[in-house]
């Protein structure tokens, strides 16, 4: 057997505040995030939405300690893999590839080129495929090994999704009824699943399987974990005008405490690793809304971080993925059912009733607003200090 590489790709975050504006600016300007009917109009955007947002998300930041814990999370995850693949007797060596900050997925991808790597295993630490996540990844390697020879001769497989798998759903099961045992009345707790929302129309005309995936992980995790506890399911991290999926954690939290649910178990799921959307979202902001509500225990699971059933979970897939048979990119397109958005280039635009036609409308109200400012030198950029 060769040299076995695994790379493990991630969102990433900023290390540090001044790195959140730049950050937000490759977020925003990724394709697979905000759709429209021109790429000239990509960047511009990006701009505009970082500039503008920049501000509230470094005090969002600042609330958590200045930066993203994401990097130094998925750092320990990679060597805790490796460390095991090598007890295995595997010569493995495990990178880390961010989408959108250091060490990015070109860096991970050179240094693999550098180590020689003969076979590769590609893992996303999202459990479940989305076009905006585990796709654009996928999207901006595949580009890589088409125009480079060198890594074409190196040996691939994708894992495209493992929301599912029973060693990831069972290191989460322990997770959550550790986190049950602890409140004051285990057998009355609600499990709130809250996982990072995606557009509708990425679902319902794109053919995201997403929200599927989702559905299945939660269901599977809870018939894993063996207890009679309710659960519910929602969607946090929404942005934008248009409509995304639901519940939305907000709207379902007040809901539950309505109807007198008074401890909720919060499980942050479609996150393997702490970061801004469980310290700040979950932790602050959401609790706050809870407690206003009258739930009375607002008990949040951990993130699986370094958790060794979670980590061994990981190991576990990368052996099964090297006796499998080699999943490509291009497979990766096949999973997405009925789809029409992914790749890109098969998007279809037009007067149709997609919500997302409005991104489009948007952007050139928020290109031609910041070229007037700039002609002009008065706006509401300038009142604030951004021009």
């Amino acid at each position: 057997m060769g040299r076995l590489g695994v790379l493990l790709l991630n969102l990433g975050g900023p290390d540090k505040l001044e790195d959140v504006r730049p950050f937000l600016y490759n977020l925003f300007a990724d394709p697979e995030i905000i759709r429209l009917p021109s790429p000239l109009l990509q960047a511009p955007l990006a701009w505009f939405i970082s500039t503008l947002r920049a501000k509230k998300s470094q005090n969002n930041y600042k609330k958590i300690g200045g930066g993203s814990p994401l990097r130094r999370i998925t750092e320990a995850q990679a060597l805790a893999v490796q460390e095991k693949l090598r007890a295995l007797g595997q010569d493995a060596t495990v990178y880390v590839g961010m989408r959108y900050w250091h060490p990015f997925t070109e860096e991970a991808v050179a240094q693999i080129k550098r180590d020689q790597i003969e076979e590769l295993v590609i893992l996303p630490l999202y459990p479940q495929f989305s076009i905006s996540t585990s796709g654009s990844s996928f999207r901006v390697l595949e580009r890589m090994w088409e125009a480079d020879p060198e890594l074409q001769k190196i040996k691939y497989t994708v894992v495209p999704s493992w929301g599912t798998f029973p060693a990831y759903m069972q290191s989460m099961a322990g997770l959550i009824g550790r986190k049950i045992d602890e409140t004051p009345n285990p057998e009355q707790a609600h499990v709130f699943f809250s996982a990072h929302g995606v557009p509708v129309s990425y679902v319902e005309e794109a053919g995201d399987p997403y929200q599927k995936e989702m559905e299945a992980c939660t269901a599977g995790i809870m018939k894993t974990l063996g207890r009679s506890n309710p659960y519910t399911l929602a969607y946090q991290s929404r942005v934008g005008p248009v409509e995304w999926l639901q519940p939305y954690t907000d709207v379902a939290i007040e809901e539950l405490a309505e109807k007198g649910v008074k401890e909720l178990v919060v499980v942050p799921i479609s996150f393997v690793s702490e970061h801004i959307e469980t310290l700040e979202e979950i932790d602050i902001e959401y609790r706050e809304i809870a407690e206003a509500a009258g739930i009375e225990v607002f008990a949040r699971v951990p993130a699986p971080d370094t958790n060794p059933e979670f980590i061994q979970a990981l190991v576990d897939l990368v052996v099964k993925a090297q006796g499998d048979r080699p999943i490509t990119f291009a497979d990766t397109v096949a999973l997405v059912e009925n789809t029409k958005l992914y790749p890109q280039e098969k998007w279809e635009w037009g007067m149709t009733s997609s919500a997302e036609i409005w991104n489009g409308r948007l952007a050139m109200l928020g290109l031609l607003a910041v070229v007037f400012e700039v002609v002009t030198g008065w706006g509401p950029l300038h009142a604030l200090g951004l021009l």
